[in-house]
C-alpha cells in the first residue's frame, strides 16, 4: 500500500458535467474519479461500474448532466491518519483505492493497495516503464553555479531523464555547525567537510539552477541531507526526493519526508540486509510511494564488491520499484543492472575527473555518459516482455530462405488422400513446416499436385477461394512475377498487375513469358536489391555507390518501358521505386535528413523517367536487409514528404503497412498523416501492419482502420490505383491476396 497526495486527476466538483468525470478517469487510468462539493468536502466516487449502470438505466444519454445524477454516495473512505494496518483491512479485490479525508471531511489523500510504482514528474516508474536514468552532479560543480548549469546541459545531451544535486545545511548536519574540521574528527571527515565548505552552493543558487533545469526540459532533483535543506526544498516546490544512503537508516528524515507526500528514491549503500528490512517496514506502514537502489558505497567501488545479483532480493523484501547507484567505474554494470531488473539508474557525472573531490573520481563524462543511456535503451528493447514467442518479421524472411517445408513426391489427383510415403522434407521454407507432417497424412487433396509441390496451412484448413472478379470503385490488380503472371491471373478480371522485378528480371527474355498482347495494365515495382548486395540508395554520400544506384535504376527505367511492348493499355507505368536513405545502425536527425533528400533530387535528375511515372514508396521505420533490421530515415516523416512533393513535382507510392507501423513507432496519428500524404499519391500498396516491424500482415489482422482508410481514400485519393500487397501473398496460388482482396470488398474500398 502507499499514500499518494496527487489527487488532481482523481477528483471533480459537484456540478460538473459527466464528460468531465469520464476524462478524469482516462487521465488517471485507475477506473474511478471522486466527487467533492466547492470546499472540498468529499460527497460521492463515480467508477466505470457506475458509469456503466447509469447508462443502462438512463433514459437519455447525456453526458452533460452533472457528476451528481451518477455518484455512488455509499463509497468506502478512511481519515488521512488511519493506521496502515487497518487501512489495508478496507481493500477488496474490488476496491484498489480508498479516499482519505481530513478532520473536515475534505479529500486530501488517497491510499493506493498496489505499491509498486509512481509518478515523479512527467515520468512513471514502474516495473513496467522505462529505466529512469539519474545524472548525479551532487558537489560536482565545485561551488561554481555556471558549471553547476553547465553540467545541466551535458546531462540533457547525454540523454538524461534526471539531473540531481544535493542540499546541505552545514550548521544544522555537522556536530560542529559546519566550521572546520575538529581536530578529533577522522581524517575522512574532515577531507569532507572541508570540501563542503569550499564547494557548497548556496540554497538560493540551487534554487536557480533548477529553475534553469525547467527551461531546459530536464526534471530537477535535490538529496536533503538534513531536515533545514529539507524545509528548503518544500518551499521551493521539489517534485520528489533522492534519499541518500546516509539516511536510510535515520528514522527522523524518512518520516519528515514521507510527510511531504512526495515519491522517494531511496539508495541502499552502507546498510545491513536488517537495516534495509527495518527501513523499508517503516516506508511501507507510513504508506509512503518508494523505489530502493541497490548500492555499494565506495568510492570507487570494485566489480567484486557490486553483488548485482541482491537486487532480486531487495525487490524480494520491498516489493517495490528497484534500481541501481553506482560509484564503479565505466558503464557496463548499471547496463547489466537494466537487465536484472532495475527501472531507475543513478550514476555521478562530471565535466572532469581530474577535479577536486573524490565523486569525481567514480563519475561518468557526458560522452560516456551517453553511451550508457544508449546500450540501456538498446537492452530495454531487447528485453521484450513476458508473452507468447512470436516470430519477428526478419525471422519470417530468414525462415523462408533457410528453413523446410513438407513437400509432395509425386503426383496426386483432388480427392485422393494423402499418405505418409508421399510427403518429404525440403528446402526452402516456404510452405507448411515439417513438425505439421501428421495433420496432413490422411487428408483428403482438394487441388492437383505435382511433383515437387508443397503443401500449405490450406490443405488442411478450408481456404478462401480466387473469385473471377472483386468489385471495387477503384481500379485494382495484385503484384506479380513474370514466372507466375499466368497462372495468378488466369480467369480473372483484374485492371492491372504489378510487376516486382529482382535484379535477375532485369536480364531476362520477356518473350520467354509473353507472346502476345495482354489486355491488362500494368505497374512496375523496381527491385531494391542488385546484384553485389548493392541495395539502391539514391541518397548515398558515396558518390561511387549513388551513381551505382543511378545506374541500376536506369536500367529498371527500360526494363518497364520494354514490359509495354506487351501491355499496351498502359502507355506510361507507374514506377515504385525505394530510393534509399536508410542506415544500418541508427536513425538520422532531421539536419542530417534535408541533405540526404537533396540527393534523392539530384539523383533523379539523372534518370530518364519520361517513359514512366515516377511514384517513390513511403518506408517503414525498420527495413529489413538481408534478414536482419536496419533504420530508415526518408519518405517516412509526411511533412517531409509533402515537402519534397511540393518541391519536385514528384508523387509517392502510399504503402500502407509502411506508414502505419511510422506512425505506431513515432506515435503519430494515422489519419492525420493519410490527411497530409494521400492529395500526393498516384498509388497504393493496400495491406496491414502490426506494431513498428509487423510489415505486411494479412489486411485485417493488424493496427490498420481500414473503415477510416477507406473514407480518406474516398476522399483525397479517388480512382488511385491499389494492390492487395500482402507479404508472401503468392503462395499457394495467390491465396493471401485473394483473402485480402475478400475483405477489401467487404470494406467497400
Amino acid at each position: 500500500m502507499r499514500i499518494e497526495k496527487r489527487i488532481k486527476n482523481y477528483l471533480v466538483f459537484s456540478g460538473d458535467g459527466i464528460i468531465e468525470a469520464l476524462k478524469r478517469i482516462n487521465d488517471n487510468k485507475s477506473r474511478i474519479v471522486f466527487v467533492v462539493e466547492d470546499n472540498g468536502v468529499l460527497v460521492g466516487a463515480i467508477s466505470d461500474g457506475d458509469f456503466r449502470r447509469w447508462l443502462i438505466s438512463s433514459p437519455s444519454f447525456d453526458l452533460n448532466q452533472t457528476v451528481d445524477q451518477v455518484m455512488n454516495q455509499n463509497y468506502v473512505s478512511s481519515a488521512v491518519h488511519t493506521d496502515t494496518f487497518k487501512l489495508k483491512e478496507l481493500f477488496s479485490d474490488g476496491r484498489d483505492i480508498i479516499p482519505l479525508t481530513d478532520a473536515g471531511g475534505r479529500f486530501v489523500a488517497l491510499a493506493r493497495k498496489a505499491n509498486n510504482g509512481f509518478e515523479i514528474g512527467k515520468f512513471q516508474i514502474s516495473d513496467d516503464s522505462k529505466t529512469f536514468i539519474i545524472a548525479e552532479v551532487g558537489n560536482n560543480h565545485n561551488g561554481d553555479i555556471n558549471l553547476a548549469k553547465k553540467l545541466v546541459d551535458l546531462a540533457i545531451d547525454s540523454g538524461a531523464d534526471c539531473v540531481k544535486f544535493q542540499m546541505r545545511d552545514l550548521e544544522t548536519l555537522y556536530t560542529n555547525k559546519g566550521g572546520n574540521a575538529e581536530a578529533d574528527y577522522d581524517l575522512g571527515s574532515q577531507y569532507t567537510l572541508d570540501l563542503l565548505n569550499r564547494f557548497q552552493l548556496k540554497s538560493s543558487e540551487l534554487c536557480e539552477v533548477f529553475d534553469y533545469c525547467y527551461t531546459k526540459g530536464i526534471l530537477p532533483l535535490c538529496t536533503p541531507w538534513d531536515l533545514v535543506s529539507l524545509y528548503n526544498l518544500e518551499a521551493y516546490g521539489m517534485e520528489g526526493y533522492k534519499v541518500a544512503s546516509a539516511d536510510f537508516t535515520n528514522y527522523e528524515m524518512l518520516e519528515a519526508l514521507t510527510k511531504t507526500g512526495k515519491p522517494l528514491i531511496c539508495s541502499t549503500g552502507m546498510s545491513t540486509e536488517v537495516e534495509i528490512k527495518g527501513s523499508i517496514d517503516l516506508l511501507k506502514k507510513l504508506g509512503a510511494p518508494f523505489a530502493v537502489l541497490h548500492c555499494n558505497s565506495t568510492y570507487p567501488a570494485p566489480f567484486k564488491d557490486v553483488n548485482l545479483r541482491y537486487l532480486s532480493r531487495l525487490k524480494s523484501l520491498s516489493d517495490s520499484v528497484i534500481g541501481y547507484s553506482g560509484h564503479e567505474r565505466g558503464i557496463e554494470v548499471p547496463i547489466a543492472a537494466v537487465a536484472m531488473g532495475a527501472r531507475i539508474i543513478e550514476k555521478h557525472f562530471t565535466i572532469d575527473r581530474n577535479m577536486e573531490g573524490n565523486d569525481h573520481k567514480v563519475s561518468l563524462l557526458p560522452e560516456e555518459f551517453s553511451e550508457m543511456v544508449r546500450q540501456i535503451r538498446n537492452v530495454e528493447e531487447a528485453l521484450g516482455e513476458l508473452s507468447d514467442r512470436e516470430l519477428t518479421q526478419g525471422e519470417l524472411i530468414n525462415r523462408e530462405n533457410l528453413a523446410k517445408s513438407l513437400v509432395i513426391n509425386q503426383s496426386l489427383k483432388k480427392g485422393e488422400m494423402i499418405n505418409r510415403d508421399m510427403i518429404i522434407v525440403r528446402s526452402p521454407g516456404q510452405g507448411l513446416q515439417p513438425n505439421r507432417i501428421e495433420e496432413l497424412v490422411g487428408r483428403i487433396a482438394t487441388h492437383d499436385f505435382e511433383t515437387g509441390d508443397m503443401f500449405f496451412e490450406s490443405d488442411i484448413f478450408e481456404k478462401v477461394s480466387k473469385k473471377n472478379h472483386y468489385n471495387f470503385g477503384r481500379p485494382y490488380g495484385i503484384p506479380v512475377r513474370f514466372h507466375d503472371y499466368a497462372s495468378l491471373t488466369s480467369e480473372m478480371k483484374l485492371d492491372f498487375v504489378e510487376f516486382h522485378l529482382s535484379y535477375h528480371d532485369l536480364d531476362v527474355t520477356l518473350s520467354d513469358f509473353f507472346s502476345d498482347y495482354e489486355n491488362i495494365g500494368y505497374a512496375v515495382h523496381s527491385p531494391e536489391l542488385f546484384s553485389g548486395d548493392h541495395i539502391m540508395d539514391l541518397a548515398s554520400r558515396d558518390e561511387l555507390y549513388r551513381k551505382h544506384s543511378i545506374n541500376e535504376l536506369n536500367r529498371v527505367v527500360l526494363v518497364a518501358k520494354s514490359i509495354g511492348n506487351y501491355f499496351p493499355e498502359t502507355k506510361k507505368p507507374v514506377l515504385v521505386v525505394n530510393v534509399g536513405g536508410w542506415n544500418p545502425e541508427h536513425f538520422l536527425s532531421i539536419e542530417d535528413r534535408i541533405p540526404l533528400y537533396e540527393l534523392i533530387e539530384e539523383s533523379l535528375k539523372q534518370v530518364d523517367l519520361s517513359s514512366v511515372e515516377l511514384a517513390i514508396q513511403t518506408m517503414p521505420p525498420f527495413p529489413w536487409h538481408f534478414g536482419g533490421q536496419s533504420h530508415h530515415n526518408l519518405f517516412i516523416d509526411p511533412d517531409e514528404i509533402v515537402s519534397f512533393c511540393n518541391k519536385t513535382g514528384h508523387k509517392i507510392c502510399l504503402d500502407i503497412s509502411h506508414s502505419m507501423m511510422a506512425c505506431n513507432y513515432f506515435n503519430w496519428d494515422f489519419a492525420e498523416f493519410l490527411d497530409k500524404v494521400l492529395p500526393f499519391t498516384v498509388h497504393l500498396h493496400v495491406v496491414d501492419a502490426k506494431g513498428a516491424d509487423g510489415e505486411g500482415v494479412q489486411i485485417g489482422k493488424g493496427d490498420v482502420d481500414f473503415k477510416m482508410l477507406k473514407e480518406k481514400m474516398a476522399t483525397l485519393a479517388p480512382n488511385v490505383q491499389f494492390i492487395p500487397e500482402v507479404w508472401q501473398g503468392h503462395k499457394n496460388k495467390g491465396e493471401g491476396f485473394w483473402q485480402g482482396l475478400e475483405f477489401l470488398e467487404n470494406v467497400g474500398i
